[in-house]
């Protein structure tokens, strides 16, 4: 059976229950024309160099690196430096053809072999990362010839070809191989060039690179500064493209200059409870009712995303297909009862006077609201706001009760799912959860042939979350990117990567639209 383009919900189970073949689609390339210009873009942070390290940062190193699959722009998973692939009747075998003509950025053509290493070394150096969960269930990972990688598991694996999409492929000749990788040799349409940690990356673009008339740009420089207000750098030119804040969409609309476009994915936003550590009276059940009772979802969805917002108490967004209506309708916070809280508070007697509730959060307005909330009830609150990573480095304390936070757009629901696992990355956004029935029932819905099945037993972790408040969703939105109209051919794709293989930087050029 041969797929093409197949939706991303769909692939999986078609893929599983029989062998198949998927071949590159015709795309819309750009037009051979001499590169001009460099892209100024900001989105999200570059925390290393190593790709295989990174802690959620693939905006930027995308453009860099590229792997054997492609989340394209409406969720399919398409073909990227694999050519096309083959999975066994049973599920398990995945041997994939890798494409003809690539380059890393030091002239040599890719092979096989390079793509092993690189599944070898996630495998047995990287710990805790977003491949941790497959790479444990691998029986072997073989290069035959140099065109043919084969990937052998030990059970079925569903999610397996859009996490592929995170698997970056590297020069095993790069720097720092060894341990930390410090000047990756990618394959990507621009080249890793000067980064400056939070202040910027510069890369320019590669002549080699495997498809025609890519990229567009002479170069992209990415803004790696924590700026709240990126809007004001569109209007004045110093940015072409960058995501700005829902509450800045009004004037940015307002500017005939600028152009408003919508990542494909959600941002879902949470409340989480410390899990891993919790202290009195937190960890009594019904003072986390009281505080999820506190919430008001309709306004905090207002805040944060306007008439884009709506309100959920799950994972996965309304109207996709691992979300269910029943449970949806079933959400007893989808509107605040401060009475309920209080009545929670006295039956757990805690006097909120004197009780502290520490809060840890980014240096976002949203996460105010969780204060605010508290503060109403009596609590007396310490809220330590934080960058990115001081915010990650103290979550990992576990000396906190509260953590309001927000989480982007991923290539398979499972790359949500496994960060509430006990052994997943960064846990700390969902309090350092370790629940083995809530690992049990995500580790049976990845390894389920049948999609519905995996659907099932999804909901079914989810609804231990749930019950057990480890966390809290408010809702989902899609976040806004904006762009200079005098940048032409980009649109946002389906997560936070610029470079996949039907869009993002390699495609868009500069100058005056025709």
């Amino acid at each position: 059976m041969t797929m093409t383009d197949v939706p991303l919900n769909l692939l999986r189970r078609h893929l599983l229950l029989g062998g198949a073949a998927l071949a590159l689609p015709t795309a819309a390339i750009a037009q051979s024309a001499p590169r001009a210009g460099t892209l100024k873009v900001a989105f999200l942070g570059l925390d290393t160099a190593d790709p295989h390290r990174h802690t959620g940062s693939i905006a930027v190193q995308q453009v860099f690196v590229e792997t054997l699959t492609s989340i394209a722009d409406d969720g399919t998973v398409k073909p990227f430096l694999a050519s096309s692939w083959e999975i066994s009747p049973d599920g398990k075998r995945y041997t994939f053809t890798i494409r003809e003509g690539v380059r890393f950025h030091n002239g040599r053509l890719l092979t096989a072999e390079d793509v092993r290493a690189n599944a070898v070394r996630v495998r047995d150096q990287v710990r805790g990362g977003w491949l941790s969960t497959p790479m444990k269930l691998v029986e072997a990972l073989e290069a035959p010839d140099a065109r043919t990688f084969v990937m052998t598991m030990k059970e079925p694996y569903g999610p397996l070809l859009n996490l592929l999409s995170e698997l970056w492929i590297v020069a095993p000749e790069s720097e720092g191989w060894a341990q930390t990788i410090r000047q990756p040799i990618g394959t990507g349409p621009f080249r890793f060039g000067r980064w400056q940690p939070n202040v910027s990356f510069h890369a320019p673009a590669f002549a080699q690179y495997w498809q025609p008339g890519l990229p567009r740009a002479e170069a992209v420089e990415f803004s790696l500064r924590d700026d709240s207000d990126l809007s004001l750098a569109l209007r004045a030119g110093d940015l072409h493209i960058a995501r700005v804040g829902y509450d800045k969409l009004a004037s940015v609309r307002a500017d005939p200059a600028l152009e408003v476009q919508f990542m494909k994915d959600t941002t879902w936003w949470f409340w989480s409870f410390n899990n891993r550590n919790p202290r009195a009276p937190f960890n009594d059940i019904r003072v986390r009712q009281a505080v999820a009772y506190m919430l008001d979802k309709p306004a905090f969805m207002r805040f944060v995303a306007g008439d884009a917002g709506v309100v959920t108490n799950q994972m996965a967004a309304p109207g996709q297909f691992f979300w269910d209506k029943a449970m949806h309708d079933a959400d007893a916070h989808a509107t605040p009862n401060e009475d309920r809280a209080r009545a929670l508070l006295r039956e757990a007697g805690v006097n909120p006077a004197s009780t502290p509730c520490r809060i840890v959060s980014w240096q976002s307005p949203y996460t105010e609201i969780a204060g605010q909330a508290m503060r109403k009830l009596g609590f007396q609150v310490e809220h330590l706001a934080l960058d990115d990573i001081g915010a990650q480095r103290r979550l990992g304390q576990y000396d906190w009760d509260l953590a309001p936070f927000a989480s982007g757009p991923r290539a398979d629901i499972f790359l949500r799912f496994v960060r509430m696992m006990s052994d997943g990355p960064n846990p700390g956004l969902w309090g350092g959860t370790r629940d083995a029935e809530f690992d049990r029932l995500v580790d049976g819905a990845v390894a389920a042939v049948d999609l519905d099945e995996r659907r099932r037993l999804y909901l079914a972790a989810w609804q231990r979350a749930m019950d057990k408040y480890y966390t809290v969703v408010i809702g989902h939105a899609p976040e806004p990117i904006v762009n200079r109209r005098e940048v032409s051919g980009y649109s946002p794709g389906f997560t936070w990567g610029q470079h996949r293989v039907d869009g993002g930087l390699a495609f868009a050029a500069l100058g005056a639209r025709g």
